[in-house]
């Protein structure tokens, strides 16, 4: 069983329910206060675009999440995943998502 606190006890989770409270953002100001949001909120890896400038998220959303993130060490969890580490602590064994993925021989 992991050492880790249950997610939602997390401070870096409490953070983004409290941003939450603070009410949903409209997503025509969001656009209106932010003029450059468009092309901000664009993430380009080769041929794809992922333009996620339409989701109710604004910089703050982005920050607390990135430390949600980290606090939980969601990139070497996903590091450990692609060596095949054992990660799925209920099950003591390594997570299938990317053999599932992989190409056939």
């Amino acid at each position: 069983m992991s050492d880790s606190p249950k997610l939602t006890r997390r401070p870096e989770w409490t953070a983004l329910e409290d941003h939450r409270a603070q009410g949903q953002p409209v997503l025509r100001e969001l656009f209106a206060t932010d003029p450059g949001r468009a092309e901000r909120y664009v993430v380009r890896v080769g041929d794809l675009r992922i333009d996620y400038s339409k989701h109710l998220v604004n910089d703050e959303t982005l920050a607390l999440l990135q430390e949600l993130a980290t606090a939980t060490d969601v990139f070497g969890l996903r590091d450990a995943m692609f060596r095949g580490e054992k990660i799925n602590v209920t099950e003591d064994r390594a997570v299938l998502h990317t053999a599932l993925r992989a190409p056939r021989d």
